[in-house]
C-alpha cells in the first residue's frame, strides 16, 4: 500500500497550542503520531512524508524517531526539515510526480495552485497549512483535486492513495 502523511512536526511543544493539537506535551504527541502511523503502515509498504518531519528538535533526535516509522519513506522537504540520515530514506527531494494505477499525483511540502497535469485529473497532495478535513472537503465541492495529508487533516494517520482516489471519486 502507498500512504502519504505531513506536517509531524515530533518533538515541537508550540505545534500542540498553535494547532490546538489534542495532546498534553510534546512526548504524548510523538507517540501518539508514531502509533498512529505505525498502526496503518507496515515494513514494505511506500509512504511519501510531505514535509516537516519534526521542529526544535535536534536532526539526531528525529533520526531516531524517523527510524520508528514503518515502510520505505520517501521526504519531500519541508520548512522546517534538516539533513536528516538520508539511510532512512529511499528518496529525499522537493517536489515529485508518482502515477498510480495511471493517476498522476504531484506530490510538494507546499500547496500548488497548478502542478504537472492539472488540467487533465491530475492530483495534487501537500501539507504545510495545518488544515482541518473541511479544507479537503472544500477543495472537492469546487472541484479542485489538492488534497492536504498533514496530520491536522486526517485524524493524525497517514491517508492511503486509496482513500484519497475514493474521497475524489475517481475509479482506477
Amino acid at each position: 500500500m502507498i500512504y502519504f502523511t505531513s506536517d509531524l512536526h515530533l518533538g515541537h511543544r508550540a505545534v500542540i497550542y498553535m494547532q490546538n493539537r489534542p495532546f498534553a506535551d510534546e512526548n504524548e504527541m510523538n507517540r501518539t503520531i508514531i502509533a498512529n502511523y505505525n498502526a496503518v503502515v507496515h515494513k514494505n509498504d511506500t509512504v511519501y512524508i510531505l514535509g516537516d518531519i519534526a521542529h526544535r528538535i535536534k536532526a539526531e533526535e528525529t533520526n531516531e524517531l524517523i527510524s520508528k516509522l514503518n515502510g520505505k519513506k520517501y521526504l519531500l522537504k519541508g520548512n522546517h526539515d534538516k539533513k536528516y540520515d538520508p539511510l532512512l530514506f529511499e528518496e529525499i527531494r522537493d517536489f515529485m510526480t508518482i502515477v498510480y494505477k495511471g493517476q498522476s499525483i504531484s506530490l510538494m511540502h507546499y500547496p500548488m495552485l497548478s502542478w504537472p497535469k492539472s488540467h487533465y485529473g491530475s492530483i495534487m497532495l501537500h501539507g504545510h497549512m495545518h488544515n482541518d478535513e473541511s479544507y479537503n472537503l472544500e477543495n472537492r465541492k469546487n472541484g479542485i483535486l489538492r488534497y492536504d495529508v498533514g496530520v491536522e487533516a486526517n485524524g493524525y494517520y497517514p491517508v492511503s492513495v486509496e482513500q484519497i482516489m475514493e474521497f475524489f471519486g475517481i475509479d482506477v
